[in-house]
């Protein structure tokens, strides 16, 4: 592993880690003065297209470290989720650091917007960060070791599995509470500001945790089998190279 590389990849996303701590902090002295809480308050439309665009744009300039540092395919995969997942953790460290937020790693937040509001308590986006950075450190130390790492097809599958079915807890609770009010024909024609009037009524109700750990042991068997799979590799060209 390039320790130099790992090193200016872990401070970028520290610093990444501030800046939207800092951004975030911003926005709720604009519209949650006394304290963010559910159920959530108006904002411009050009605010809502504003915050939008910038986390689509925030995993623009972590893919680019990702493609910037890494040398093949899975290399840069790795290093793009190994800068995700720390940004993500020291946004949240920085929150509790600055403003004493959140009250505990239990507290509800509005974790992404892409295409729809991910709901979870804060440590769930913790959790699976800490697996994304000891998947990513596995990824770059087998191929320090053997160019030609790779994901096998079973695990690549398994893996997008995993993420499918915690993508799936993170948006449960707030799907059903639209669908509750408009059936999936109506969300095609029915006008976007009548479904933002709505999510304005929207109070998390029941994190799916059954879906979230179903999804968290999937992907850890996938690393399991990527592990196991390449020690074996490694053992094997250990004995023909003697």
């Amino acid at each position: 592993m390039k320790t130099k590389t790992i090193i200016w990849v872990t401070i970028f996303a520290i610093a990444m880690g501030f800046f939207e701590s800092a951004i975030v902090i911003y926005l709720r002295q604009i519209v949650y003065p006394d304290g963010f809480s559910f159920p959530l308050q108006p904002i411009p439309e050009s605010l809502a297209t504003t915050e939008i665009l910038r986390e689509a744009f925030s995993l623009l300039m972590l893919l680019s470290v990702g493609i910037l540092t890494g040398e093949s395919t899975i290399t840069r995969f790795a290093y793009f989720i190994f800068s995700f997942a720390l940004w993500d953790i020291f946004y949240y460290i920085f929150l509790k650091l600055l403003i004493n937020w959140p009250e505990s790693l239990f507290t509800m937040d509005i974790l992404f917007l892409l295409p729809v509001t991910w709901i979870g308590p804060v440590i769930t986006p913790v959790i699976v960060s800490g697996i994304m950075i000891f998947l990513a450190l596995l990824i770059l130390f087998f191929s320090s070791v053997n160019e030609r790492v790779k994901f096998g097809t079973h695990e690549l599958l398994i893996f997008i599995t995993g993420s499918l079915i915690i993508i799936i807890s993170f948006i449960a609770d707030y799907t059903k509470f639209i669908l509750t009010h408009f059936s999936l024909r109506d969300l095609w024609s029915i006008p976007s500001e009548d479904l933002f009037a709505l999510s304005l009524k929207y109070y998390p109700q029941n994190f799916s945790w059954n879906l979230f750990w179903a999804g968290i042991i999937v992907i850890l068997s996938g690393i399991l089998f990527f592990t196991r799979r390449n020690i074996s590799h490694l053992k094997t060209t250990k004995i023909m190279g003697t």
